[in-house]
């Protein structure tokens, strides 16, 4: 089955000394302390050890053919947004990334479709480098889940998505500065609470603000499975419907009417979890999603789909048709 895995991650080799250019200390940049892997440093702290797999094309290539991936759609880290940077700072570290990454796209145009990332801290910037990456052939953008801990839903992002809804673009929201992450340091918990916390708040933020009503023809996924969305979406809707002078003030429309106007990846870890988001939201709207090449994705992008007791119709649909419809192919 043509497979498309709809959830990825890249970065440059090599990173410009943005630190020393800005004169500030909280830049990521790499550092390959041994052959074949690198620390991202960040001031004086290593965020995350990487692999070669992660900047390599030839050796994603390889890791894909060897896992049954026919294409992947790349994007960058989510560390690498910086939408606490000043304004200019934060377009310079964009265009970077996104020139960086299409000369992969262009190298590799039947393997790797890209989505680019903006400057998300002032809307007409985005706008504009989203503008600028469309044109360079990309078929959407990544965001986060939340915007220096404002909601998807506020009112000065609402020109963003009448923007990627007049492009094409798809969007990929992807968890990033989790809320209360000073608070859970030990045990992983951001990655393990925050994360599905996260995607929650921004599906709810863009559902209860009315983002999906008023743009009705955007194409978003919400990255991990939806998060701890889908599981919840019931207290959700019995939140709007107990409540609607807290919740409803905004969209008057129940919570699950949008079950099914969106999409999620397959990156749930669990056969029975995958089979409730699929009946909640049908086979059409999830899409294979690994989180490669992290440990925390899937060890071997495809493995739970292809070995779920799904249809093969199903199967065919996550594995690649779906993800067809969200990038517009």
């Amino acid at each position: 089955m043509f497979t498309i895995d709809t959830h990825t991650h890249i970065i440059p080799r090599h990173l410009p000394d943005f630190g020393k250019q800005f004169g500030r200390n909280d830049y990521i940049m790499m550092h390959h302390h041994e052959p074949n892997k690198a620390w991202m440093i960040q001031g004086e702290k290593r965020f995350r050890e990487v692999a070669i797999n992660c900047w390599d094309a030839s050796v994603r290539l390889a890791e894909m053919a060897e896992h049954g991936i026919d294409q992947q759609v790349i994007c960058t880290i989510p560390v690498m947004f910086n939408y606490d940077k000043p304004l200019e700072q934060g377009i310079a570290v964009s265009r970077f990334l996104n020139d960086d990454l299409a000369s992969v796209l262009n190298q590799h145009t039947d393997k790797f479709i890209g989505l680019a990332t903006v400057p998300l801290q002032d809307t007409n910037a985005a706008i504009a480098e989203l503008e600028r990456a469309m044109g360079m052939g990309y078929r959407g953008v990544q965001i986060g889940s939340n915007i220096n801990q404002k909601n998807l839903g506020d009112d000065e992002f609402q020109e963003f998505f009448a923007a990627c809804e007049s492009l094409g673009a798809a969007i990929l929201i992807h968890p990033w500065k989790m809320m209360g992450e000073e608070h859970m340091q030990k045990y992983w918990l951001p990655w393990l609470v925050g994360m599905p916390a996260e995607i929650s708040r921004a599906a709810c933020s863009m559902i209860f603000s009315g983002v999906l009503e008023r743009y009705p023809k955007l194409r978003v996924c919400c990255a991990h499975g939806g998060g701890s969305f889908l599981p919840t979406i019931s207290r959700i809707e019995h939140g709007w419907e107990c409540r609607p002078d807290l919740v409803a003030i905004d969209n008057k429309h129940n919570p699950k009417s949008y079950l099914g106007k969106f999409w999620v990846d397959s990156h749930v870890c669990d056969h029975k979890m995958l089979q409730y988001v699929i009946d909640l939201i049908g086979a059409d709207k999830v899409m294979q999603g690994s989180d490669y090449p992290f440990p925390l994705g899937e060890a071997i992008p495809g493995e739970l789909v292809r070995t779920a007791p799904l249809s093969d119709s199903a199967k065919a649909m996550i594995l690649g048709g779906a993800a067809k419809s969200w990038l517009g192919l």
